[in-house]
């Protein structure tokens, strides 16, 4: 990301590139579009209501989330079409925050067990709205998710339970890797559990609509076919793992931690006044240390603590001087936005607007 930041900038700050943003959200779109699949892009990436916004008006059917309290905060924005990628498990207080959703928006839930599909049927049983399910699969990532030939049970569960039951979902965990291979493998895997998943439903009379699988690694190798619904998260920012891999150029990151060298001990280190706090603690099998320095793409950061960030650099390499603004890209994206109050967007060196994160620390 060649962003130039404003003189006196603030940090440690998230910086967004707006037309990088809007060029990574129209393309993605249109190449859903293009190929018969429904874009339902994944919101704990971003977050933020002026991101869905554009997702939306680019065609997206809605959001998927995570939690009950990321479907709040993009319901009270007025986003009405909400899909909890997620098994969720109804406590007292979930129940009665659901329920509320169920009577406001048009609400589609995950479930991957036959408790909880009676559970989440006894919570929106006489609800405004009917309240839709998919039966999460296990594609490969080994994370939650029944077998394919096990959706059958759990969604006769969910239907005698009194619910929609839409279809399937999966999450291809497993498409992260440095070769194409991983994520061609990862993407055809998702395609043969989520038919076979749907078939299920399907002999016993379920009428399957919905069947969703796709993430930023392995969304662009879908082939056109059974599946009619992808939900990628991170492609509207990237990141460094997502570079690392090959999904996106350096032109394509559309979010860095902006930081400002703090100590300079030797000619080939430096400190940044960027830390966990801001970049998230996530490391990256595919990523060599704590995040990704464009301007220094041969530095590695080696030490992250709080509020510091320690970066080597080879020899020969010549280091920033005391004071001077740097940015990272953080190894993954979705942590460091969630530990933010804002975005700040930038074009031709001057803060244009600043984005409130809708959702932040949303995790119940």
């Amino acid at each position: 990301m060649a962003l130039p930041l404003p003189d006196g900038l603030a940090t440690p700050a998230l910086v967004v590139d707006p037309d990088v943003l809007d060029r990574n959200i129209s393309r993605m779109a249109d190449a859903s579009r293009s190929r018969g699949f429904a874009l339902r892009p994944h919101a704990k990436s971003h977050k933020c209501a002026q991101i869905a916004a554009r997702q939306l008006r680019a065609g997206a059917r809605g959001l998927s989330v995570a939690t009950i309290s990321e479907a709040e905060a993009f319901a009270r924005v007025g986003v009405d079409d909400l899909f909890i990628a997620y098994p969720v498990w109804l406590d007292a207080d979930k129940t009665q925050r659901l329920r509320r959703l169920a009577d406001d928006s048009a609400l589609r839930v995950g479930v991957e067990s036959v408790e909880g599909a009676q559970r989440l049927g006894k919570a929106v049983r006489g609800s405004a709205r009917p309240v839709e399910v998919l039966v999460e699969v296990d594609s490969g990532s080994h994370r939650t998710g029944v077998q394919p030939h096990a959706a059958g049970e759990v969604g006769k569960a969910a239907a005698d339970a009194g619910l929609d039951v839409a279809g399937v979902f999966t999450f291809p965990g497993h498409g992260y890797g440095h070769d194409a291979q991983a994520r061609e493998r990862a993407a055809r895997d998702e395609e043969r559990t989520l038919s076979e998943a749907a078939q299920a439903l399907r002999d016993l009379g379920i009428d399957v609509r919905v069947i969703s699988g796709g993430s930023t690694p392995t969304v662009g190798r879908w082939q056109p076919g059974e599946v009619n619904e992808l939900r990628p998260g991170v492609y509207v920012f990237n990141d460094a793992t997502q570079l690392a891999i090959s999904t996106c150029g350096v032109e394509d990151l559309a979010l860095v931690a902006a930081a400002t060298v703090i100590s300079v001990p030797a000619t080939d280190r430096f400190v940044l006044d960027v830390g966990s706090k801001v970049l998230g603690s996530d490391r990256s099998p595919w990523v060599t240390g704590h995040g990704y320095l464009p301007q220094f793409p041969q530095g590695t950061i080696t030490g992250l603590w709080e509020h510091h960030a320690v970066v080597r650099l080879p020899g020969g390499v010549r280091g920033p001087r005391l004071g001077s603004l740097v940015t990272v890209v953080p190894n993954h994206i979705c942590t460091p936005v969630n530990l933010a109050e804002e975005l700040l967007v930038v074009r031709d060196r001057e803060v244009i607007d600043r984005w409130q994160v809708t959702a932040r620390g949303a995790n119940t």
